[in-house]
């Protein structure tokens, strides 16, 4: 993602420095549940409220969850 960060000029705050799924390898059938758990783990760490994971599923259908942390 750095490479993508410096050429396209985003802001590093937000995006997934832990890479995506292809960085990653795609846990097919369970992706959902890995994007939630690692936005969870980031929320923690960042001290984060809010956060927000989306998805495709195929065929032109996707999936999106907000979470908030309520001990905030």
């Amino acid at each position: 993602p750095i490479y993508c960060i410096r050429e396209l000029g985003l802001n590093h705050e937000i995006v997934n420095v832990n890479g995506g799924a292809i960085a990653l390898g795609h846990p097919l059938g369970c992706t959902g549940a890995k994007l939630t758990t690692q936005l969870v783990y980031e929320m923690r760490e960042r001290g984060l409220r809010w956060g927000l994971v989306s998805m495709c599923i195929g065929f032109g259908m996707g999936a999106a969850g907000i979470f908030e942390i309520e001990d905030y």
